[in-house]
């Protein structure tokens, strides 16, 4: 069995790849990389860690999308030339991640030039080569449109089916509602519609607008009704004033607006082709509407989308989550909280959500516990390898808490007073009180602000919990959400949505509709491409025709006659 790193280098290995992954805001899952130089047991700990959290680590002359350096910077030059050969198109980010010393002189390679905040182009290599120092702090800039360049040239998959719904002229005319959180990988998805031929128009809420991001989208002509101050009482009206542009289709996430609509526009709904909704939250009250016939529009159950569930909600709001939850930790003083490299944590949910954050967890060197209140999956987390027990014996020793499970009042105020003195709260994805704050403040607790996006509350017997951002979305308020190779693939989806609107909207039942498998199976080999794989041809060995039954006659004693 391999050893575990000593702490200190997990710390610095756990830092080194949350750094990376919050400058360029790509994935570590499914890319492939090679180490340059550096101490052995070091590049042991970063190896582990990669790899632990799903990225490949290359052999022999294997292509590498991420060339990590820890040693002396004549070698990573010398491997960053031999790396920089490679089909257009196929980025490669180079990483500087000396520990004690740059592992990477940038001077070598000519003038750079900022790709967006922390990242640099590399010109006089190629236009797919960029530099990323794990040990610098970039600059505080808010960049929006560098970033909106950089999640487009990230997300293939979306490109394609746009430009296909382009040529196809679906599009043309017709009115697009986006409800989604408004940061780059939404802006890009939103220009990508318009430039298929949609009247585009965008909605966000108070704590899901980067205002940067929104100024973008207005200069380029979009609406966008959305504010980053916005009260809830404004929040509403500026969603109302969306929906009052009459979108014919309506992308979503939570089916806030969607819900909005049928409570406050009823009358717009039969204008209306239908809706598309993003999350596992969202899709729960639609399912509810839906089978007391109060839903008045198809809508496409994004969310449910292999390439959407199996990835996003996994690979992205596993990485994501955890990332930014470690790195607000961060910002606290040594000694004001029990989280620490080898410690213990307790996932609350093992959905795909709750299965992501865990194998993030374990990989960083945390003990992870699962508390899942359905047998089946908790039985799946044991086969996994977690110790699985019931949340409120779960918590009373963890130094971290995840609620991975969308649903309202999971840490109520009677786990929140069985957690360890100290221990961090924080919550993937989720809904409004997933954490009961309401009710701890009812009880008593005093919360008071530690660092950005941290409150401790105490309670008047001194018990005290650290809760990261009220129980907010961290990956969303306080990051800048998933991984863009994963909205790439979330976003793939959402157009081919749309596109089943389009096409079929007036035959679609008032119901929560699934996904036409096809769009599945177009994402998938589109993005098997993009991180150089090839997929196996359409009608594999084994496989049957859709319009011809499978032989159901059994041959294990002889031919039928």
């Amino acid at each position: 069995m391999p050893q575990r790193p000593d702490p200190a280098r997990a710390t610095w290995a756990s830092a080194a790849v949350r750094r990376f992954a919050a400058v360029t805001n790509l994935l570590v899952a499914a890319r492939t990389f090679r180490t340059v130089g550096g101490d052995p047991e070091d590049v042991a700990a970063l190896h582990a860690l990669l790899t632990g959290l799903g990225a490949r680590a290359a052999v022999g002359d294997d292509p590498v999308d991420q060339l990590w350096c820890l040693g002396d910077p004549d070698d990573a030059t010398a491997a960053v030339e031999r790396e920089a050969v490679r089909p257009r198109g196929r980025t490669l980010v180079v990483v500087d991640a000396g520990r004690h010393a740059p592992g990477v002189d940038e001077d070598a390679f000519g003038p750079v030039a900022p790709a967006r905040p922390g990242v640099l182009a590399v010109p006089t290599l190629s236009d797919d080569v960029f530099l990323v120092s794990v040990g610098r702090d970039p600059e505080v800039d808010p960049a929006a449109a560098a970033r909106i360049r950089w999640a487009r040239r990230s997300m293939p998959v979306s490109r394609a089916v746009a430009a296909e719904l382009r040529d196809a002229g679906l599009l043309r005319g017709t009115r697009v509602g986006v409800a989604m959180v408004l940061e780059p990988k939404t802006a890009v998805l939103s220009l990508l519609l318009r430039e298929a031929g949609a009247e585009v128009v965008v909605y966000a809420h108070a704590d899901e607008t980067d205002e940067a991001v929104a100024q973008v989208l207005r200069d380029a002509g979009l609406p966008v009704h959305a504010s980053s101050t916005a009260t809830p009482a404004e929040q509403r009206t500026l969603a109302l004033a969306m929906l009052d542009t009459r979108p014919q289709v309506l992308l979503d996430d939570g089916a806030h607006v969607v819900r909005l609509a049928h409570q406050d526009r009823p009358e717009l709904l039969p204008t209306m082709l239908g809706a598309a909704e993003e999350t596992t939250s969202g899709l729960r009250p639609l399912r509810v509407m839906a089978a007391r016939g109060e839903l008045g529009i198809p809508v496409v159950a994004v969310n449910d989308a292999r390439t959407k569930t199996f990835f996003d909600n996994r690979y992205g709001t596993g990485q994501s989550t955890v990332f930014a939850a470690l790195d607000l930790v961060d910002g606290l003083a040594s000694g004001t909280h029990r989280v620490r490299s080898g410690g213990a944590a307790v996932v609350a949910g093992s959905g795909p959500v709750g299965e992501g954050v865990a194998m993030v967890l374990r990989a960083l060197g945390f003990r992870v516990t699962v508390a899942e209140t359905d047998p089946v999956r908790a039985l799946q987390a044991r086969f996994a390898g977690y110790r699985v027990a019931l949340l409120e014996d779960a918590v009373r020793d963890a130094d971290l808490l995840v609620s991975a499970t969308g649903v309202t009042d999971t840490i109520d105020l009677r786990t929140l007073r069985a957690c360890a003195p100290g221990a961090v709260v924080a919550v993937a994805g989720g809904v409004e009180q997933e954490v009961a704050v309401i009710d701890a403040l009812a009880d008593g607790a005093v919360p008071r602000t530690e660092a950005r996006k941290v409150e401790r509350f105490t309670w008047p017997d001194g018990h005290h919990v650290v809760v990261l951002d009220r129980g907010g979305c961290v990956n969303i308020t306080a990051a800048e959400g998933n991984p863009v190779e994963i909205m790439d693939l979330s976003f793939a989806v959402q157009l081919g949505a749309v596109r089943m609107l389009l096409e079929r909207g007036d035959e679609l039942d008032r119901t929560v509709v699934p996904i036409d498998p096809a769009v599945d199976e177009a994402t998938a080999r589109a993005a098997l491409a993009a991180f150089g794989s090839r997929a196996a041809p359409p009608g594999r060995p084994g496989e049957h025709p859709a319009d011809r039954e499978p032989d159901v006659r059994t041959h294990r004693f002889g031919t039928p006659a």
